[in-house]
């Protein structure tokens, strides 16, 4: 059997619905990108940061020896739990924050926490690649460890860096535990020295420059802006957990 034929006129319709859908699905992707709060020349990380001990300085042997001392001292469940948990994300700082705290549930505070993190990308990025430092197992073999070598340079730690920057933003949500969060954004960094991927100097700069970074972010309305929001959100979450507890 012959398919009836389109007239032009509905296939203009039709062209046109399909035009709008389009253009429709566009402009909800690019409501969903997340931004980062600062200009990627906010936070000059190689005029920030002092230059990495060069490879044949006494001090690079001791960086090297460092991790040497930490990753052996490590014991390798430990070595494995710090692998495991290597993803930036906030719920990393749940046991201290509490069991409740899931940014699945909270939008507000994860569209501040995600533009917070980006604002890391490009200081992080320009400071690897000016200094390109190799890892400490690329220097010596007996620390390899986990999975997939790293794609990107040794100094700063990224994760440093981030684990910082998370850290200040979640203590300002939840002042009254600062000091465990802190400490939550310390050991971030500081198991990348445990399991070699990081000499102690790249986790010291990256916490140097998460600071910096928050610096920048306490000066910038849209970030103050989104943590009030974020403020709100977690103080009406953690009355609904009071309120109605978990069975």
């Amino acid at each position: 059997m012959k398919r009836p034929a389109i007239s032009h006129g509905r296939r203009r319709r039709f062209g046109a619905a399909s035009f709008l859908w389009l253009n429709l699905a566009v402009a909800l992707l690019a409501a969903r990108a997340v931004e980062p709060y600062l200009a990627t020349n906010a936070v000059d990380s190689i005029a920030l940061l002092p230059p990495p001990p060069s490879l044949e300085a006494v001090e690079q042997a001791t960086d090297l020896a460092a991790v040497h001392a930490a990753f052996e001292a490590t014991p390798e469940d430990e070595r494995w739990r710090a692998e495991r948990e290597a993803p930036l994300v906030p719920e990393r700082f749940a046991p201290v924050i509490g069991e409740w705290f899931d940014t699945k549930r909270l939008p507000k505070t994860a569209h501040l926490l995600e533009r917070a993190k980006l604002c890391a990308r490009a200081p992080v990025a320009a400071a690897k690649e000016h200094w390109k430092r190799p890892r400490p197992y690329e220097l010596d073999a007996r620390l390899r460890f986990g999975g997939k070598p790293e794609s990107t340079w040794s100094y700063p730690s990224g994760h440093s860096t981030v684990g910082t920057l998370q850290a200040l933003v979640l203590a300002e949500l939840f002042p009254e535990r600062r000091e465990a969060i802190l400490a939550i954004g310390r050991r971030i960094g500081w198991d990348r020295v445990r399991t070699a991927k990081h000499f102690p100097s790249d986790v010291y700069a990256g916490r140097t420059l998460g600071q910096a970074i928050f610096r920048a972010l306490q000066t910038n309305a849209a970030f103050q802006r989104d943590l009030e929001a974020a403020r709100a959100e977690v103080t009406a979450a953690q009355r609904g957990t009071i309120s109605n507890p978990a069975p």
